[in-house]
């Protein structure tokens, strides 16, 4: 299995943070995100999180991929500002279009975040 590339192109130019008045709006979904167990392949580890439906009528359009009508590959601050909480080095690279409300993760495997000083 090859390990999926990230579609940068099918990201915000930079990462968009959420205003506070949209952060409060998504805070009632936060604590029904669900997150999987991690799968790998010889080079990356994986999981999804699956955010509630509802949810989604509440993200910013801006997030949205008109073509599409799923989600944008999210930067960090983007999907941790959602309120998706996972360590370090996980990365958005795919939205699982048959269930747009599930988005998936990687990295690399044995991750270790860079030295803190």
């Amino acid at each position: 299995m090859t390990s999926p590339e990230v579609d940068f192109t099918r990201r915000n130019p930079t990462a968009r943070p959420l205003t506070d008045k949209e952060r409060d709006a998504l805070d009632e979904f936060v604590d029904s995100i669900h997150y999987s167990s991690r799968y790998n392949d010889d080079h990356y580890e994986y999981r999804h999180v699956q955010l509630p439906k509802q949810m989604l009528k509440k993200i910013p359009k801006e997030y949205f991929e008109p073509s599409r009508g799923t989600l944008k590959l999210l930067w960090e601050e983007e999907w941790r500002g959602l309120g998706i909480t996972q360590s370090l080095g996980w990365e958005h690279y795919e939205v699982h279009e048959p269930e747009p409300h599930i988005l998936l993760f990687k990295r690399p495997m044995n991750y270790q975040p860079p030295a803190q000083h």
